[in-house]
């Protein structure tokens, strides 16, 4: 089952996003307390108020807050879009804390979604953490393979030499 705020808040919270730039320049508790406001009329427990606090911890500069409230916001039910942003948001972070392996474990799964705008986003993290683990050959034909459908030209080349990192000659 999806977990829904209200449309209005919705709204609200998108036109907060919206308005990030705006607490540039030494605002960005501010910012957090914004999203605090507006989450706080939802239930405590309600995964979109992890959600929504991971993503303003993470984009304020505090990822070592914000991994925690991801997998909160994923324990506590969170589907749909939301989720896969969820799980694509901490992995930067665990790569860069050493914890790649968490990372992979947590977005191999997510090449097989169903597609959506958060495809190439899904496949350079991976790629990042496999990267970090001595996988680069895996990693590189991930980004290859997300870069080709972008190319005005050579999306077949770029398709098969992404497929070549990774296959056994001869196969």
């Amino acid at each position: 089952m999806e977990h829904r705020s209200t449309p209005d808040l919705e709204e609200r919270l998108a036109a907060v996003w919206a308005s990030f730039g705006e607490y540039d320049g030494g605002r960005e508790a501010e910012f957090r307390a914004v999203v605090d406001e507006l989450v706080a009329e939802l239930p405590d427990d309600h995964p979109v108020v992890a959600f929504e606090r991971a993503c303003a911890f993470d984009s304020t500069g505090y990822s070592d807050k914000a991994v925690p409230l991801c997998q909160e916001a994923l324990a506590r039910g969170l589907d749909g879009y939301r989720a896969r942003r969820t799980k694509i948001q901490p992995v930067g972070s665990l790569h860069n804390t050493g914890r790649a392996e968490e990372g992979v474990a947590l977005l191999t799964p997510e090449l097989d979604a169903p597609s959506d705008e958060l495809d190439d986003a899904v496949r350079a993290v991976l790629a990042l953490c496999l990267a970090g683990l001595g996988r680069e050959r895996e990693g590189l034909s991930l980004v290859l393979g997300a870069l080709a459908r972008h190319l005005p030209r050579y999306q077949r080349s770029m398709k098969n030499y992404a497929r070549e990192l990774v296959e056994p000659e001869g196969s």
